[in-house]
């Protein structure tokens, strides 16, 4: 059948007895045991009962969409194998694997690709948009397979994003034209107020791009007309306030400031501008998804596109939480997500074990150094658990030289020592200043190169710190802890950012897509886990065998 994301739709339903050609029952045979296809065939409707989508459903008047039970093991399936809506809608017809898992009869014609972007629009503007996840979450629970497992270990990793990197002249030009094409009456005023490029016409202006001169000279020409437009909409009121109005307003205004500074010798009022030497710390890589980012997992290794992060409990490899966010800015770091994790983990974390958990026991937190941040150690510490999380390293001023831990802090009299015996008062902002003291002291060379003198800033949680540097130092069990079970997660984050030995690159551009995308891929893989763990349905109730629960 071929089905639109335009049309209405009730919600359909699976019929209980078997059609002519069933593929279950004519070929499922063929379908390994043990294997997801086998799981969804038998079990589908218990994992994805009909009644929890009834609310996608609610005028209950059209076309009968295809049933939830059917549609939600495809989307699992497709995040599984990394499969496009087109590749998706072929397996679904001419694969007999997932006929047999979907319940469809081998002449069953399928459906049209765009039924899949129908079905993720209704979840996605739903109350309860995770759905999916929830359910396969609720399976996991009724197990037990988590209870008594007080271990969390959380990782990260950059997934690729679907669209190219943008350069700045190609960002200036598609902003400039996308905001000609959705605000009302923009096309007039970019023909009236714009010189620097005739934005009707595709494609980038024709310079010689190897000339300095010429490309600073458009660069300037294109900020100005950007400047243009966004002056000429400023403090305008649409008479229908539009988001996508004024996300287009916006997007512009932020290229246009982003990646230029003023020409040398100029302070940008008399329009000449040039390409920045530097690159802005949340720069938009791209226009056509303005939620990619830059970052960086180490020094040398610089990408592009989103960060996938994830909570697992190490000796199951059972994912208990997960989030796809930007791969810049502090609130979406490896520690700032996973203070989410932690607040989420705590607050259902009920005293009478039916969520699977082991009630209010303590949890040990695993990470490595990107997560040994003082707010994250804090607020583990303050929700009653432990950190067993590799410290960061400690920089010095001098290569082999002093660190922080060398001076000596006394939080009563709220002053810093340093290693040469000087002391100093602690400022209202926590710093130390030495100033004068080093001069001549004969340990300077192994202290700062700083004219001025060494400063030590210390960090809020400074004492929470020093004290997991000394404890890192002399615990050889807690190393031990941590060598055995935080590298478990690695194999997690591999799952999820791989399939085949093929690094997956995102198919969808925004964060809320995406992330969509990632709860459906960690659905799998739990279910698939389970599976393989031998997972059964026993009187109503999900059940492991006993030595896997």
């Amino acid at each position: 059948m071929g089905l639109s994301w335009e049309n209405g739709f009730m919600q359909g339903v699976e019929r209980a007895d078997r059609e002519l050609l069933d593929a279950q029952a004519l070929v499922g045979h063929l379908v390994a045991e043990g294997s997801m296809f086998a799981f969804l065939a038998e079990h589908r409707q218990d994992v994805f009962p009909d009644g929890e989508f009834k609310d996608l459903f609610p005028s209950g008047k059209g076309r009968p969409s295809i049933p939830a039970s059917v549609m939600a093991s495809i989307l699992v399936l497709q995040a599984l194998h990394d499969f496009s809506d087109r590749e998706t809608a072929d397996a679904a017809r001419c694969d007999l694997r997932w006929k047999v898992a979907t319940g469809m009869s081998l002449d069953h014609n399928g459906f049209d690709p765009s039924t899949l972007v129908y079905w993720r629009k209704r979840l996605a503007k739903s109350t309860r948009p995770h759905r999916i996840n929830d359910a396969v979450r609720q399976v996991v629970d009724e197990t037990g397979i988590l209870r008594g497992r007080r271990k969390r270990a959380v990782d990260s990793t950059i997934l690729a994003d679907a669209v190219a990197t943008q350069d700045t002249i190609t960002q200036l030009i598609a902003a400039i034209r996308r905001v000609g094409r959705v605000v009302p009456g923009a096309a007039e005023v970019i023909a009236a107020v714009c010189t620097g490029h005739d934005y009707s016409r595709p494609g980038k202006p024709v310079i010689d791009w190897d000339e300095p001169g010429a490309k600073d000279a458009l660069v300037s020409a294109l900020v100005t007309d950007a400047n243009a437009v966004v002056e000429a909409f400023a403090g305008v009121e649409p008479d229908e306030p539009d988001e996508g109005v004024q996300a287009a307003l916006a997007l512009l205004a932020l290229v246009a400031g982003q990646d230029v500074e003023p020409a040398e010798g100029s302070d940008g009022t008399d329009g000449r501008w040039r390409i920045a030497r530097k690159v802005a710390p949340d720069r938009v890589i791209s226009t056509v998804d303005p939620d990619a980012r830059h970052t960086r997992k180490s020094p040398e290794a610089r990408r592009d596109g989103y960060r996938a992060h994830v909570a697992a409990e190490p000796e199951t490899a059972i994912i208990t939480d997960e989030a796809l966010t930007k791969a810049a800015g502090v609130e979406n770091s490896d520690a700032g997500v996973a203070e989410k994790f932690l607040a989420a983990d705590h607050s259902t974390d009920g005293t009478d074990g039916t969520d699977g958990t082991d009630g209010g026991s303590a949890r040990e937190w695993y990470g490595d150094s990107a997560y040994g941040t003082g707010d994250l150690r804090g607020a583990i510490g303050e929700a009653g658990h432990d950190a067993v999380i590799k410290p960061k390293p400690l920089p010095s001023a001098v290569e082999g030289g002093f660190t922080v831990d060398d001076f000596t802090v006394d939080s009563d009299a709220g002053t810093v020592s340093c290693p040469a015996g000087n002391t100093r008062p602690i400022s209202r902002k926590r710093v130390a200043t030495f100033g004068a003291l080093c001069r001549g002291c004969p340990l300077r060379e192994r202290c700062t190169k700083a004219k001025s003198g060494r400063k030590i800033v210390l960090h809020h949680h400074d004492e929470l710190l020093r004290a997991a540097r000394a404890q890192w130092a002399a615990d050889p069990e807690l190393r031990a802890k941590y060598r055995k079970y935080r590298p478990n997660v690695e194999r997690v984050i591999s799952q999820i950012a791989s399939r085949g030995g093929r690094r997956l690159k995102l198919r969808y551009r925004g964060t809320v897509k995406n992330n969509a995308w990632l709860t459906h891929r960690t659905a799998g893989l739990n279910l698939r886990n389970l599976i393989g763990r031998g997972l059964t349905r026993t009187a109503g109730i999900w059940v492991l065998p006993p030595q896997t629960a």
